[in-house]
């Protein structure tokens, strides 16, 4: 099992930009392929971004050329680097750890990082 632990959330003006940090408990290289959620209110949780462990990327249409996901397994944190930040974006973000069948399987999710994009 991982714990993961999100920061770097806050309040940032339209068109601002933020840097989300994962940590996680264990080493996660080679083997989880890792990911960014978000959930606004009244809405279901949605994906962002998925980064797999061996780097492949994957954006939602709505962060594209926004948003850029990236990870480091010697620090053991995934990455969400925003620009261009929407109120639309406001948001609770999630970071998640997915272990693929061959490995085991699983889930795992951290406590979120609330983003509040206003002016």
């Amino acid at each position: 099992q991982v714990q993961l632990v999100e920061s770097g959330g806050g309040l940032v003006q339209p068109g601002g930009s933020l840097r989300l940090s994962c940590s996680a408990s264990k080493s996660i290289v080679s083997i989880y392929d890792m990911g960014w959620y978000r959930q606004a209110p009244g809405k279901q949780r949605e994906l962002v971004a998925t980064i797999t462990s061996g780097y492949s990327t994957n954006y939602a249409d709505f962060v594209k050329g926004r948003f850029t996901i990236s990870r480091d397994n010697a620090e053991k944190t995934v990455y969400l680097q925003m620009k261009s930040l929407e109120p639309d974006d406001t948001a609770v973000y999630y970071c998640n750890a997915h272990l693929p069948p061959r490995w085991g399987g699983g889930d795992y999710w951290g406590q979120g990082t609330q983003v509040t994009v206003s002016s």
